[in-house]
């Protein structure tokens, strides 16, 4: 059997607080498969985001490890995460993040210019994507001329576009309202199905984690699968 997309194996991590430690995981164990959608519901400092970018490789645990596509990755060298990340890992935020002087199909474009394809390949590939989003229109207009629910399908589309094995995703409908996230939700969702990605999504919105294959909160530091 092939290995989990993402394993977190006893993940401990803290954090100084006046001195004290305030411990945020305390040895979660999670595992995460290709094709799955997993919905991280927990109250607003639960430490969602750290587990999110412990997962992601952007933060090191105290203890435990990190597995992505079944390799270890707390001991790498920087450089080796960060070429993993690029790879393996797409991110989805709450705020688009997209830059503001590149059209929606150049900044689907730049992050695969980076991992190494050609201009020609990146342009078909962020043209593919803008077309299967309902977006192929809206290529050319810069981030400001988008709305808001269009704006997260671009940034959707540049977290997959490398191809990745893994999309984690902090609370990515939070700025929008239920009619604009639930289509939001849907070309999120369309995107894990045609692709097979292994998919974790931090999200308040209850609606739309009902419709995920799995839900998990985090208590006492602890992932726990919820019915």
């Amino acid at each position: 059997m092939s290995a989990p997309a993402l394993y977190l194996e006893k993940i401990e991590r803290s954090y100084d607080q006046a001195g004290l430690p305030l411990e945020i995981l305390r040895g979660a164990d999670f595992s995460l498969w290709a094709g799955q959608s997993v919905a991280l519901i927990a109250p607003s400092g639960a430490g969602k985001s750290t587990l999110l970018h412990i997962a992601g490789l952007l933060e090191k645990p105290d203890a435990g490890e990190v597995y992505v596509a079944g390799l270890g990755t707390t001991h790498l060298a920087d450089d080796a995460r960060t070429a993993l990340r690029r790879s393996e890992i797409g991110f989805v935020y709450q705020f688009h993040h997209l830059l503001p002087e590149f059209s929606a199909l150049e900044n689907i474009m730049l992050p695969q210019m980076i991992g190494g394809y050609s201009r020609r390949e990146a342009k078909d590939r962020a043209m593919q994507l803008l077309d299967y989003l309902g977006l192929a229109a809206r290529g050319k207009h810069r981030p400001a001329e988008l709305s808001g629910g269009e704006q997260q399908r671009v940034a959707i589309a540049r977290a997959v576009a490398n191809g990745p094995g893994l999309l984690l995703a902090d609370e990515p409908t939070g700025n929008l309202d239920p009619k604009t996230a639930n289509h939001v939700f849907e070309a999120l969702d369309a995107i894990v199905r045609a692709t097979g990605l292994a998919t974790l999504i931090a999200t308040h919105n209850m609606e739309l984690a009902g419709r995920m294959d799995r839900r998990v909160t985090l208590r006492d530091g602890l992932l726990v699968e919820l019915a």
